[in-house]
């Protein structure tokens, strides 16, 4: 005869969990699961086209994680608030290291994988992602033309062209900056945002009395901290793709017109907040 079930193994028992869903909200239902997974559609029968779909959909979802982080950081940072803010950009920066991680992934295709579908999707390219276009413009990245291959969607090029117009989060921070007694430049505080921050010498020098006192100016310095973090995370994620459209394509060109590993090269040469680099040099 069996032996007899304990109590625990009773309490532990699968069959403990809910198991009918005819009239409850059920785990795919909450998730939509089924309209997410409807919108991964390779059109070739090339095997990799599975992976390279699912890295650029979970990249997408990541991406949207991060705008709104970003977009409720700013808007307090608006206020003058900056302890919530810090939450929220850690947050940034964790999901940028998935981002990262991705490229990982998709280093395992070789480069005859790749070229098995790369013709179907034409001039298709990540180049053309409204949401990674949209990170780069809050964090300060301005180029009008980058907007352009939005035009034709007003959804999207409406948004993006609101946030060119707007203070990046390097802005907000100078502001806070300015707030406390930090003398930053009425030129710096109402720049043309369509373009990106220029140096300045003023803001550096405000920049080394935070960082010779953090005791005092201990919010602004960990703001400062952790807005490294952002773009320290973000020169990594664009260093992994550079390394994984190499190693796949070479110095082909890109498939949305770019230069490909050419144009990712010079785009490393970016700086978003280049008094924050520059302070670790003059202290």
């Amino acid at each position: 005869m069996a032996a007899q079930e304990r109590p625990d193994e009773q309490v532990h028992s699968p069959e403990q969990a809910q198991l009918d869903f005819r009239q409850r909200l059920s785990y795919g239902d909450y998730l939509q699961t089924d309209v997410l997974l409807s919108a991964h559609r390779p059109i070739t029968g090339a095997h990799d086209e599975h992976l390279f779909i699912t890295v650029h959909h979970v990249s997408e979802l990541w991406l949207g994680l991060i705008i709104r982080e970003l977009g409720a950081a700013m808007a307090l940072l608006s206020q003058g608030v900056t302890d919530t803010p810090l939450k929220m950009l850690s947050r940034v920066v964790r999901a940028q290291q998935q981002l990262t991680a991705a490229w990982e992934v998709l280093k395992t295709m070789t480069p005859a994988d790749y070229l098995a579908f790369r013709g179907a999707f034409g001039e298709a390219s990540g180049f053309q992602s409204a949401q990674y276009r949209m990170v780069e413009v809050l964090l300060g990245n301005r180029n009008p033309t980058l907007l352009r291959p939005h035009e034709h969607r007003p959804d999207l090029h409406g948004p993006l062209l609101a946030a060119l117009h707007a203070p990046s989060v390097y802005d907000l921070t100078l502001r806070l900056l300015a707030a406390r007694g930090l003398p930053i430049p009425p030129e710096v505080l109402e720049r043309d945002f369509t373009q990106p921050p220029q140096e300045n010498a003023a803001v550096l020098d405000a920049w080394l009395t935070v960082y010779r006192d953090p005791d005092r100016y201990w919010d602004l310095y960990e703001l400062a901290e952790k807005l490294l973090d952002v773009e320290d995370n973000f020169r990594a994620w664009r260093f992994n793709h550079l390394t994984t459209v190499e190693r796949t394509i070479g110095f082909k060109t890109g498939s949305g017109g770019t230069s490909g590993a050419g144009y990712l090269r010079r785009a490393l040469g970016i700086v978003l907040f280049p008094e924050l680099w520059q302070v670790r040099t003059a202290l």
